[in-house]
């Protein structure tokens, strides 16, 4: 009986959130104050997060400005983009010969030419005659952004009728 209830009580112990957990819950809740000892660490810390999420959020921003058929509205605090794209009827007619959905073919090509993951906008019941595709900007620095501008070029030239 007893390796029973000993075995129940380690069994419970894991419905619990993990004590570190409960601490990051806790200082994101109730950060570090002005004056508080780890303050300066957490203000570096917060703010080289934010800015290093606003400039990844502009330089994808303005790669999507200079793409030929891309339309995009500017950051405005979540962590996606989802721009709406006009892609040549040769895409279209390569993305139904593949049995695909043009956005869906456009972002699979993107996979499989820079290993970039974008999402596609038909999974978000973009309106009728339209295309789209949600990206993020939560990968580190900026260059993959040069990736897909490139694949953009790429595409659209091959594609273009």
């Amino acid at each position: 009986m007893q390796v029973v209830a000993q075995i129940y009580k380690f069994v419970s112990i894991m419905l619990c959130a993990p004590v570190i957990g409960q601490c990051m819950v806790e200082l994101m809740v109730n950060p570090p104050r002005e004056g508080d000892p780890s303050y300066p660490q957490y203000r570096q810390e917060y703010d080289g997060i934010a800015k290093g999420l606003h400039d990844r959020a502009t330089a994808l921003y303005k790669a999507f400005q200079e793409m030929e058929g891309v339309v995009c509205q500017s950051p405005q605090g979540s962590m996606y983009l989802f721009p709406t794209i006009t892609l040549p009827p040769g895409a279209i007619e390569a993305a139904r010969k593949a049995g695909k959905n043009p956005d869906d073919f456009y972002c699979l090509r993107l996979l499989d030419a820079t290993g970039i993951c974008i999402v596609p906008g038909s999974g978000f019941g973009q309106k009728e005659g339209t295309l789209h595709f949600r990206t993020t900007f939560l990968a580190p620095g900026t260059d993959w952004v040069a990736r897909i501008t490139k694949f953009h070029k790429e595409f659209m030239d091959r594609y273009r009728s």
